[in-house]
């Protein structure tokens, strides 16, 4: 993999990811005013949960035509945000973050009028990252050799972000479909690094070290060797990975990717895992992609680690990916409503062993 790095008209960084060695010199010839942020994450004392306030991200592009998109190549007639005329993955700083290296440092310590709701600046980095060149493309029409290549973007950017002092963690996910809510329709995904452990991660980790307490095993690997001996919510399979509907999922349509061997994050995976998962996660996509008429709204969501000088627990953490969409059926969406929303207790309109048995057999 080769990677060049450049600039953009504001100071934003820019990398550009190739197989193979390409000449990358292009300018970005836009007049762009300096990025800035004025986010903010306030402490919930009642949940013990930080909460991102980004309201200046109200003013981000929203859908715009295809001739007007912002991660398509730069041509002659118009700049957008990739100046190079082609690329295989490209990855940029977010020009609206939620959380960003150039966040005000001086911010309260709390609230105004609320002493018990601690503040501190929105610190982090947003990237996005663009798998594709091709606006009228998808995660699912990749071929192999270009999945992999995202794969070791993936990878690089976590390890270069987990090295900057104050990321607690990286998370790289992608939103795909209008229903999910995505402002872009160019194939893409993003990036976040948290200045704190997420909430979903420091609960796995407490629930990871209570079952390592009781039962002298890794939780992960437990569940992993379970759902492989059962096979009954097993998707599809090969050497180095598994994909199976978990047996509590949560959402219409879920499946979760483990590799059998277990690594904490993305930068350790061997060339074995990165060149096996290409192939699986793609095979699974494309099951989305035509399990109704239409491709499924998602969302795919890399859990790893928390970084190494969050000072987190990490030994017993096992990388995955959770693939998930909001649709139950042709034409009906999975809303969170009362019980989700307000309780933040799920209540499934599928069944796990179901729907494991409808993706197995899309072809």
């Amino acid at each position: 993999m080769i990677i060049t790095r450049r600039r953009l008209a504001d100071g934003r960084g820019i990398l550009y990811f190739d197989s193979e060695p390409t000449t990358r010199t292009a300018v970005d010839t836009r007049e762009l005013p300096r990025t800035t942020t004025h986010s903010q994450r306030r402490f919930d004392p009642l949940l013990g949960e930080w909460v991102v306030i980004a309201s200046h991200r109200q003013t981000r592009t929203f859908l715009p035509p295809a001739d007007l998109c912002p991660l398509c190549p730069s041509t002659p007639e118009r700049a957008t945000e990739i100046p190079e005329s082609d690329y295989q993955v490209a990855v940029f700083e977010n020009r609206f973050p939620s959380l960003s290296t150039a966040a005000d440092p001086d911010a309260a310590d709390t609230v105004a009028g609320a002493p018990l709701t601690p503040l501190r600046d929105g610190f982090g980095r947003c990237e996005v990252v663009c798998f594709t060149s091709r606006h009228d493309s998808s995660f699912a029409e990749l071929d192999p050799a270009r999945a992999r290549l995202v794969v070791d973007v993936w990878a690089q950017r976590s390890a270069e972000l987990a090295e900057l002092d104050g990321i607690a963690q990286v998370f790289c996910f992608e939103n795909h479909g209008e229903e999910i809510g995505v402002t872009l329709s160019h194939p893409h995904g993003q990036i976040y690094a948290y200045p704190f452990v997420t909430p979903r991660v420091a609960k796995i980790t407490a629930n990871l070290e209570r079952h390592r307490k009781v039962h002298g095993a890794n939780l992960f690997g437990d569940l992993l060797a379970a759902e492989r001996a059962a096979g009954v919510r097993v998707v599809a399979a090969n050497e180095e990975w598994t994909a199976f509907v978990p047996p509590f999922a949560r959402w219409p349509y879920e499946v979760q990717l483990f590799p059998h061997r277990r690594v904490p994050d993305l930068p350790d995976l061997d060339e074995a895992q990165r060149e096996s998962f290409a192939g699986l996660y793609l095979d699974i996509q494309r099951r989305f992609a035509h399990r109704f008429d239409a491709p499924m709204p998602y969302v795919a969501a890399w859990n790893q680690a928390p970084t190494p000088k969050s000072g987190a627990p990490r030994a017993d953490w096992w990388l995955h990916l959770q693939l998930f969409s909001i649709r139950r059926a042709p034409g009906k969406l999975k809303y969170l409503a009362g019980s989700e929303s307000g309780m933040q207790v799920f209540i499934s309109d599928t069944t796990p062993e179901t729907v494991a048995a409808e993706l197995r057999e899309v072809r």
